[in-house]
């Protein structure tokens, strides 16, 4: 194959619109939903903060910049094996330190919409995803799996994205055996819409937050709050995911974009 002469069909594809490019990412600002963690657990992130330097004025009269206060796991972002405790160890585990090639890829988007409109508690199970497998084509090394529920309509206001009550979050994910069976396909991470890439209830899984604790001890990344995927084929996009690198970054906001063909 002749992988120039591929790239510059892409590339024609891409201007001639025959290819498109789809936003998987949410904005990112002060009302940016943020996962909120019991207090007597843990620390949460702060809002995000968007702060001026100048906007063509004393401060910089021909240009307008801002600095930014916020988490590495904030908004739409990409979560690195060294997120988790199960990941610390790697030393490709970071975001300054993953190879960008793994920031590409194939993706496999598996439709949960209507289960998750009738049940915000939805699980995806083994049985789901070999059904879909059974539909639509095997899952394959190297490939990332997404999750699609449209929970990201629910972005505009915090609370109704964390959908929490007494009880705790009431959002879809994963069952702990879901994640073993994709990981045991190779897979190259996988990814949600919700506000983490587990589901509300993880906690009280076996093991706690399966999509994390299991995908960063294999050394896999996670994906959240990614939008759009409504407009993705099950299969046949590419996914680009690709966070900022930081040095010995766990996570970071990121700009995901998949390509689709508009036939």
């Amino acid at each position: 194959m002749d992988t120039q002469k591929l790239l510059g069909e892409v590339a024609g594809q891409l201007l001639s619109g025959a290819i498109k490019v789809v936003d998987l990412s949410a904005p990112l600002g002060p009302d940016t939903p943020l996962i909120k963690l019991p207090p007597e657990l843990a620390v949460d992130t702060p809002k995000v903060e968007i702060h001026s330097i100048s906007r063509y004025d004393k401060n910089g009269p021909w240009w307008a910049w801002n600095w930014l206060k916020l988490g590495e796991h904030s908004g739409t972002h990409f979560d690195a094996p060294q997120h988790w405790i199960t990941g610390k160890d790697y030393p490709d585990g970071a975001t300054d330190t993953i190879p960008a090639q793994n920031f590409v890829g194939p993706v496999n988007v598996i439709d949960c919409s209507q289960e998750a409109a009738a049940d915000h508690d939805f699980l995806l199970t083994v049985d789901h995803i070999k059904a879909w497998e059974a539909k639509h084509g095997a899952i394959n090394a190297g490939e990332w799996v997404v999750m699609r529920t449209d929970w990201y309509k629910r972005n505009g206001s915090e609370a109704e994205f964390l959908n929490a009550n007494e009880t705790g979050p009431h959002t879809p994910g994963p069952t702990a055996e879901a994640i073993q069976f994709l990981i045991s396909k190779d897979i190259k991470g996988w990814g949600s819409e919700t506000i983490g890439t587990d589901a509300g209830k993880a906690g009280g899984m076996e093991p706690p937050f399966p999509a994390h604790t299991l995908m960063h001890k294999a050394n896999r990344y996670g994906l959240a709050s990614l939008c759009n995927l409504d407009q993705l084929p099950p299969k046949g996009a590419i996914l680009i995911a690709a966070p900022l690198k930081i040095e010995h970054g766990t996570g970071s906001p990121i700009r995901a974009l998949a390509l689709v063909s508009k036939q």
